[in-house]
């Protein structure tokens, strides 16, 4: 009886850190440096604006682009060293801004009215960058 309800346990055990384990890791390729992770964001959403409406991988790169902004907020939304940085708060501003628009619009074509800001958004967040800000 002893054996059998620590086997169980044990088990169950197991299955939780397998489970904990493979639910940290993360699809976007964030790594936790925050310059870098807001470049990488900045280009891969960047590549997302410029695709053509026709372009095969539309998808692919819309999918990585929703999951870049949800990890990328929500990894440097609390941090106190990020979070009031000039080159965060404009980041933020661009990705909600973004993502309401996928929230609402899901595929269509995104506005050129909003292309434009957000072009302008992250190349005030990428010179924010490059001087520390």
């Amino acid at each position: 009886m002893f054996w059998k309800n620590f086997l169980s346990r044990l088990v169950a055990l197991v299955l939780v850190v397998a489970i904990a384990l493979v639910g940290c890791g993360s699809n976007s390729g964030l790594t936790g440096n925050y310059s870098q992770d807001t470049l990488k964001v900045i280009e891969t959403l960047t590549t997302a604006l410029d695709l053509p409406n026709d372009a095969p991988n539309r998808q692919e790169v819309q999918t990585l682009a929703r999951e870049q902004i949800n990890d990328y907020i929500s990894r440097y939304r609390r941090e106190s060293k990020s979070g009031t940085l000039r080159s965060f708060t404009t980041m933020q501003t661009a990705l909600n801004a973004l993502a309401g628009y996928y929230t609402s619009y899901g595929n269509r074509p995104i506005p050129d009215k909003l292309k434009q800001r957000l072009q302008k958004e992250f190349q005030q967040a990428s010179v924010a960058i490059e001087r520390g800000v």
